[in-house]
């Protein structure tokens, strides 16, 4: 009787050695890029002919790298800070005071660079979060409770004041919108404030606004903060949203009223933003409409963004400086942020006794003659060393890992 064939071993074995020549062929390709990539690097004049032959003999190799050499220039020609010259600044500004005044219903969409001022790292500028984080670079430190509100902020809140500004959608979550005075009906924090917490087990969800970062223990797709509900008893969570999660909450990221604004609008300001994030928010951009009938764009931002081409105008300056200018060219006074209208001393629900030892994080000092909150938790600046949020960089490894897979 005839032995059957293994086949089961047999097919193990076939898919071992094709794995294994796989393997042999990415290192030969490996090499050949590397020879190539090492020639090209010389100048032609002194390439022998024995290189010069290679070129030739992989010309494949050659036309990849010269596509990844052009997709590398045009990357660092977009991470590049581009500035107008005095004169082509106010004249652009001027520009953009015409549609301000003109404009029956203005919403402005900010980002992280309306708050370097503040000392606040942006995400993709020179010294950026993600660009520091892409180099292989730890971020420094921020004590973001240091931060006030800056001229940006101050002007967004004056423009609305002067009902010339209908909306503000941002994609913060250092709470300056908030703490500048602007109205909380005129504002959508979509990815979550860093000085609110709420309780998701009330109905409806119950906030507490606090005078520190609550996101000290929170990260990607753990946001408990390790305080209770005083109602319910039940975990609070932070309100922001990281890479790779969606904002469910109703404030204070208040979807609905961005998409109602977006809907309404006639011009559309950005600021401070690289729009790469908020391009891919649909409702925002009214791209169902058509192209003549879409709210007109305009950006104010020191590097390329997504939307450039659609742009009405462009703007290369710091956010401080173009509003500034703006606000000259409305006459309108900008307001100087005062510690003692901030609305978050207002607004601030204290903690139980049990918690106050719930965080490390430096407490907001409450203006001249008023107590804060969180008084009892208030430390020295010896006894508190400088902690950034807990918002900061959350979620860009995991970002990076699962890219990595996939690439794999």
């Amino acid at each position: 009787m005839e032995e059957e064939p293994d086949t089961g071993n047999s097919s193990r074995t076939e898919r071992k050695a094709l794995e294994k020549a796989k393997i042999l062929q990415r290192e030969r390709e490996r090499k050949v890029f590397r020879l190539v990539g090492r020639v090209l690097k010389k100048p032609e004049a002194e390439r022998s002919e024995e290189e010069a032959a290679s070129l030739l003999v992989h010309r494949e190799a050659v036309e990849e790298l010269c596509r990844r050499q052009i997709r590398r220039n045009v990357l660092k020609r977009k991470q590049e800070e581009v500035f107008d010259d005095a004169d082509e600044l106010k004249s652009k500004v001027k520009q953009l005071a015409a549609a301000v005044k003109q404009a029956s219903h203005l919403v402005v969409y900010t980002g992280a660079g309306i708050s370097t001022a503040a000392s606040i790292p942006d995400y993709r500028g020179p010294n950026g979060v993600w660009t520091q984080l892409q180099k292989g670079r730890t971020v420094s430190s921020s004590d973001l409770s240091k931060a006030a509100p800056t001229v940006t902020h101050m002007c967004i809140k004056m423009l609305h004041k002067e009902k010339l500004v209908k909306h503000v959608v941002s994609q913060n979550c250092d709470g300056l919108h908030l703490r500048s005075g602007l109205p909380r009906q005129a504002l959508s924090e979509l990815h979550g404030n860093m000085f609110i917490e709420v309780c998701t087990t009330c109905s409806p969800a119950r906030e507490f606004v606090r005078l520190f970062d609550v996101t000290e223990r929170t990260s990607l797709h753990r946001h408990g903060t390790g305080r209770s509900c005083s109602h319910c008893g039940s975990e609070l969570r932070d309100t922001i949203v990281h890479f790779g999660e969606r904002g469910t909450l109703e404030q204070p990221l208040n979807w609905k009223g961005a998409a109602e604004a977006a809907k309404e609008a006639d011009i559309i300001l950005c600021l401070g933003s690289s729009l790469k994030v908020l391009k891919k928010y649909a409702c925002l951009w009214s791209m169902s409409r058509p192209a003549n009938k879409r709210p007109k764009l305009y950006i104010v931002n020191l590097q390329w963004t997504p939307k450039d081409d659609l742009a009405v105008l462009k703007i290369h300056g710091k956010c401080d400086d173009v509003m500034s200018l703006l606000m000259e060219e409305l006459n309108i006074q900008i307001p100087e942020y005062d510690r003692s209208e901030d609305p978050i001393f207002n607004l601030a629900t204290p903690l139980c006794p049990e918690e106050i030892q719930s965080h490390t994080r430096e407490v907001l000092a409450a203006p001249d003659g008023q107590e804060s909150p969180s008084a009892e938790n208030q430390q020295s600046s010896e006894e508190t060393s400088s902690l950034q949020g807990g918002w900061f960089g959350r979620g860009y490894s995991k970002g990076r890992r699962k890219k990595k897979k996939k690439a794999a």
